[in-house]
């Protein structure tokens, strides 16, 4: 079997004066500072996904010196992302995030994040929500963080299932 796992991860400061989107759902709260919108969970799944394809990273791909991607909508990017990874011959199996915010209460947003984020990636897309427990930045309230791990297998592995 071809198998492929990535690791994603991504943190933005709280602060911007705009909408709080995470996982492409929009939650009450401050928004993030970034150049894009900033949607730290979508940011940490499309890295997860570039990451186990051996892509470049997000960054690389979506630079934020490029003022097309300002304020740029990240469950956009990331349906591009997945794009990307089946171009490359990978089918996504599944992802797995962990979002940590000291506030916004995220438990109740989870479900739909993982569905959003789902129809995004054509794949199933858990999402588990944490706090900072006071530690750091995301601890004392000042960002928010998200960690992301993707299964890529081959389309052939999948069609023999």
């Amino acid at each position: 079997m071809s198998l492929r796992v990535g690791l994603g991860y991504d943190v933005h400061a709280l602060g911007a004066d705009r909408p709080l989107v995470l996982g492409g759902v929009p939650v009450e709260g401050p928004g993030l500072l970034g150049h894009s919108d900033a949607d730290v969970v979508a940011h940490a799944v499309a890295d997860a996904l570039l990451g186990a394809a051996g892509l470049p990273d997000l960054g690389t791909i979506v630079p934020a010196t490029d003022e097309q991607y300002r304020d740029a909508d990240s469950l956009v990017l990331l349906r591009g992302v997945a794009e990307r990874v089946a171009a490359a011959g990978w089918a996504v199996t599944n992802v797995d995030v962990v979002v940590s915010a000291e506030a916004p209460r995220l438990a109740p947003h989870v479900a739909t994040m993982g569905a959003t984020l789902g129809a995004a990636v054509g794949a199933p897309v858990g999402v588990k929500a944490k706090r900072g427990e006071g530690v750091g930045a995301v601890g004392r309230g000042e960002a928010i963080a998200a960690w992301a791990v993707a299964l890529l297998e081959t389309p052939e592995v999948t069609g023999a299932r």
